[in-house]
């Protein structure tokens, strides 16, 4: 089943604070990814990999194109012209976003942010912390700093505290900007290893790496952005 149909997307950016020229951002888009494939964007910096991502999860707003996103056999959604309680819907329940920087409230703990997914899901807050506390070490994160706010940590326990939290209960289609950005050859194969495993319980993902071994080992299909070609690895 095709999870996810892209066609024709381009967004334009109104820069209003410099005489509301306009900026193209990416046009012309097109692609599919299958149910529990990987498709990674591949491109220059200021291609516009970030901004079709953000265009997924309808953090932007597209210009034109159309964007199909499978619920199920029977259910498919427009997320370029769904309303905004639609999309809050598919961000509950179906879409997840993983990006390279930690966005948190201070002064709540490691594991609570990272068993909070889980939480929502139903599950009871004991299992879901101690499965929190099971995905934090898997990542190298101590056991000493799973008590305290992720805010203290370095650059790079902060990205794998956020990959924990974004991965412990994906949903059904992963959006992934650079999420191994800042981390060691280690974990970043941990993180590959990890996502090997959503891939084969069906989760669809769309990612972006900047290692060109993660971005290979990792995916099924890779679209140049700059050709506007899909290549299958």
């Amino acid at each position: 089943m095709i999870k996810l149909k892209v066609r024709n997307l381009s967004k334009t950016f109104t820069m209003h604070n410099l005489g509301s020229i306009l900026i193209k951002g990416f046009e012309d888009i097109s692609f599919d990814v299958k149910q529990g494939e990987f498709l990674s964007l591949f491109g220059p910096s200021g291609m516009g990999k970030s901004s079709i991502l953000k265009s997924l999860y309808r953090t932007y707003i597209t210009t034109s194109g159309d964007i199909f996103y499978a619920i199920d056999s029977k259910h498919t959604i427009n997320i370029s012209k769904a309303s905004e309680s639609e999309i809050l819907a598919l961000r509950k329940n179906e879409i997840g976003y993983i990006s390279q920087f930690l966005h948190v409230l201070p002064r709540i703990s490691c594991v609570n942010i990272v068993a909070e997914p889980l939480i929502e899901k139903g599950e009871s807050e004991n299992s879901a912390k101690e499965k929190a506390r099971e995905m934090l070490s898997y990542l190298s994160i101590k056991e000493e700093l799973f008590d305290i706010s992720p805010l203290t940590f370095s650059g790079g326990e902060q990205q794998r505290v956020n990959i924990a939290k974004g991965i412990i209960a994906p949903k059904s289609l992963l959006l992934l900007d650079e999420p191994t950005a800042s981390l060691d050859n280690h974990n970043t194969q941990k993180v590959i290893d990890k996502l090997q495993e959503l891939k084969r319980s069906g989760v669809t993902m769309v990612g972006i790496f900047h290692s060109k071994d993660a971005m290979e080992q990792i995916s099924d299909n890779i679209y140049d952005l700059k050709e506007k070609t899909l290549c299958k690895l």
